[in-house]
């Protein structure tokens, strides 16, 4: 049952249903059994993965086209103000025409028709569409801006059910982490199809996974629903061995006197209440995948260095006199808005694209290995997939491939299927896999984790968090990134800037987290704003003679400010979540094992907090 506020994430393994059964919510699909009830005047709005294509109207025309009801109300407003002015202020039909423009303009204001431009605009601007696009047509888009357009028309429809089937797909971070805020804020109930860990955790209230042909309901955001499952598992488990314990005993009791007279009502009773017992059945557990990969031979310190670097395409400048260095063991996760040159930076790593200016030098020992969004162009399509992967995997077994084929979705009769008719996202995979088998120590990735559910995302996951080589990632998956990067790389602008700690540390800065902790550090000292790292730290001998201090020494303190920074804000944020879960009282031993961690967490901020003072206050020195 969805009621008018739920927020339900639909969950489970590709292949399980959960876009059919969308489609069955949406009206496109019937049942084959069962009925479906809806209360009256209840609006569905449903958006596919892909495959909508909008034309013939300027994007801004679109978008308005949803709203034809209002904007036929408006029409007839404006033909009755005209017939107002045209008539005697006295007759009776001026006052049926007064009566009926009241009417409707009371409805209008009612509907905030006065706004829909603003509304169309703000939706636009959130998805990522700039000004100068507002007034294009919607033939010149892509089929991920048209899919970006389709949600944008949902958005701006608001049906009283949103049913969204992976509508981050087609998102970079900024349009997702908007999307993110819009449906905390939505008026009515949507169920949404994700692979998208954290993008689950902070929008739905409810999840409903589709799991060996029927639907289990946990309430409570994705991190909760794994925390229920695993204690629902463990129930079930008991709940049926005490059960197949009853069973044996009445089994043997029934075994041992059903010939014996004195005992025959005792027998009758024992083999009623078996009949009754309605068994408990432990469904198939899920496989849980581990699988180590091969680890590259070590570069030099120094994997990567850019030095004033420009690229051009005609008269469009992506970079211009762009300098970083990428030493071994970074990771590194490129962000921005699709078209800020994310993928052409990952391109120049990888050097399949020419520089127009500066220096770009590979370390010492370094090997780059690049996975393209379009990596299954690489693929031999007329081979097998299972001979295929048999040619170049130190495994000789026909089960242990099937295994490694197993943690990237290829189960059954699809291991002997020929790569040439598998899907994009399939070939995708695949090459995934190969890639990972034999793995460069420098690795670029331009979102692999396109296509892949959540389980397989965990796979590779734990792989790249495992491995000893040097990462630069392109994805727009946010857990995905807060998991694995070591540093952020934002693109934009023709420049990159360069963040340390990973997306939930990035925003943390762009928010201007550092700014007013620098503030709140002042207040309290009464002195001016420590900077976090001094271009020029000096120190005085004793003569009164400036000297330069050691750059080791200063390198490890601003190192050490910005790991102290990093831990600050988690403990804040610890901090909090303890004083809301305080807020809810569960037991008494629940409440004194969150009152001992609080206050453990208040401590650490504290000795913390201090010295990043000191440390800070020595850098200003």
């Amino acid at each position: 049952m969805i009621t008018p506020r739920d927020r339900v994430g639909l969950v489970g393994a590709n292949g399980t249903g959960k876009s059919t059964l969308m489609k069955v919510l949406g009206g496109m699909e019937s049942l084959d059994y069962g009925t479906i009830s809806t209360a009256k005047g209840i609006t569905a709005g449903y958006l596919p993965q892909d495959g909508l294509t909008l034309s013939g109207r300027t994007v801004f025309a679109e978008c308005m086209s949803v709203f034809s009801g209002l904007q036929a109300m408006e029409k007839e407003m404006e033909d009755l103000t005209a017939r107002m002015s045209e008539i005697d202020h006295a007759s009776a039909e001026y006052s049926q025409i007064a009566d009926r423009y009241h009417q409707i303009q009371h409805e209008f204001q009612t509907r905030d028709g006065y706004a829909l431009d603003a509304q169309v605009g703000s939706v636009l601007t959130g998805l990522g569409f700039g000004k100068d696009d507002w007034n294009r047509l919607t033939d010149e888009f892509s089929g991920g801006w048209q899919m970006r357009l389709a949600l944008a028309k949902l958005l701006l429809q608001q049906p009283n059910l949103l049913l969204l089937d992976e509508p981050t797909n087609h998102l970079d971070l900024e349009a997702r982490n908007w999307l993110e805020e819009y449906l905390v804020h939505y008026p009515n109930a949507f169920v949404l199809i994700s692979h998208d860990r954290y993008f689950l955790d902070v929008t739905v209230n409810k999840i409903a996974e589709v799991w060996n042909k029927r639907i289990h309901v946990y309430t409570g955001n994705y991190d909760k629903y794994l925390t229920q499952k695993t204690q629902r598992n463990e129930q079930l488990v008991a709940a049926y061995k005490n059960q197949r314990d009853r069973i044996e005993q009445l089994e043997v009791f029934i075994n041992r006197f059903r010939y014996t007279a004195t005992k025959a009502k005792q027998v009758q009773s024992r083999i009623k209440e078996l009949e009754k017992i309605e068994r408990i059945e432990i469904p198939e557990e899920e496989k849980t995948i581990h699988f180590s990969f091969p680890q590259p031979k070590p570069s030099g310190r120094i994997v990567a260095e850019f030095s004033g670097v420009a690229k051009s395409y005609g008269e469009k400048t992506v970079f211009r006199d762009v300098s970083f260095m990428i030493e071994r063991g970074d990771r590194i996760a490129l962000v921005g808005v699709n078209g800020a040159g994310k993928s052409t930076l990952i391109k120049l790593l990888a050097e399949q694209e020419h520089l127009s200016g500066g220096e770009y030098r590979l370390g010492h020992n370094v090997q780059a290995d690049y996975f393209a969004q379009d990596q299954y162009k690489e693929l031999d399509p007329d081979a097998r997939v299972l001979d295929d992967l048999g040619e170049i995997s130190r495994v000789s077994t026909e089960t242990e491939l099937r295994s490694l084929l197993g943690c990237f979705l290829f189960s059954a009769d699809d291991v002997f299927k020929k790569i040439g008719v598998l899907s994009g996202g399939e070939r995708n995979r695949y090459a995934l896999l190969k890639m990972l088998l034999h793995p460069a120590n420098f690795l670029l990735l331009d979102e692999p984790t396109n296509h892949l559910d959540m389980r397989a995302k965990d796979v590779l996951l734990d792989a790249l968090s495992d491995y000893t080589g040097t990462v630069v990632l392109v994805s727009h998956d946010r857990y995905f990134i807060d998991r694995l990067a070591t540093r952020i790389f934002q693109v934009g602008d023709g420049k990159v800037e360069i963040f340390p700690g990973n997306y939930e540390d990035y925003l943390w800065r762009k928010q201007g987290g550092a700014a007013e902790m620098q503030e709140r550090l002042a207040a309290s000292s009464k002195s001016a704003p420590i900077p976090i790292a001094a271009p020029a730290i000096v120190s005085s001998d004793g003569d009164g003679k400036s000297k330069r201090l050691n750059p080791i020494k200063r390198k490890q303190i601003e190192d050490r400010v910005q790991e102290l920074e990093r831990k600050i804000s988690h403990l804040e944020s610890s901090i909090e979540g303890c004083e809301l879960a305080l807020q809810n009282f569960v037991s008494a031993e629940e409440i004194e094992r969150q009152a001992r961690e609080l206050g453990k967490h208040k401590a650490e901020l504290q000795n913390s907090m201090a010295e990043w003072e000191e440390l800070g206050q020595a850098l200003q020195a």
